[in-house]
């Protein structure tokens, strides 16, 4: 790694961290010339993921999109930020082992959907109102009785 400073070759490593994730490594580094010390970060270099949207259309993949997702279906629900990435991490890791490019847009709401079931009733039917596009009442209360079953 060449130091940013004077441009030598020869730098040391004093110190390694993984995230919490353990897709990223912190480490801290020295010039063995100028004795300076920098900051790198070395990443997995994880292939883009595409989704195919039901009327054809295919976008990029966003962990932004999908956290947002999950967090407005539990708006005012006592679920924790902590559980919400937990279920952000544990989906793109899903899609990500599916070993494709190109992942349906309906795999990825079934997934949040059973990770929703799971953590909150009420933000599931949240979020099932809309993915399942209810159309009135009663299929609100066909997929409460599916809850309760």
């Amino acid at each position: 790694m060449k130091c940013p400073f004077c441009g030598a070759e020869d730098t040391k490593v004093t110190d390694s961290r993984d995230s919490a994730d353990a897709f990223e490594t912190r480490r801290r580094r020295e010039c063995e010339k100028c004795e300076k010390r920098f900051t790198t970060y070395e990443r997995i270099e994880q292939h883009p993921l595409v989704v195919l949207k039901k009327d054809g259309r295919r976008e990029a993949f966003s962990t932004e999109k999908l956290r947002g997702g999950i967090v407005h279906s539990c708006q005012k629900r006592d679920v924790s930020v902590e559980k919400i990435e937990e279920v952000v991490r544990e989906i793109e890791s899903s899609l990500r082992g599916e070993d494709k490019s190109e992942i349906p847009s309906g795999l990825i709401g079934e997934l949040v959907i059973k990770k929703l079931r799971k953590l909150d009733k009420v933000a599931y039917i949240r979020f099932a109102s809309i993915y399942k596009d209810f159309e009135d009442v009663t299929d609100f209360e066909k997929e409460i009785k599916s809850i309760k079953k």
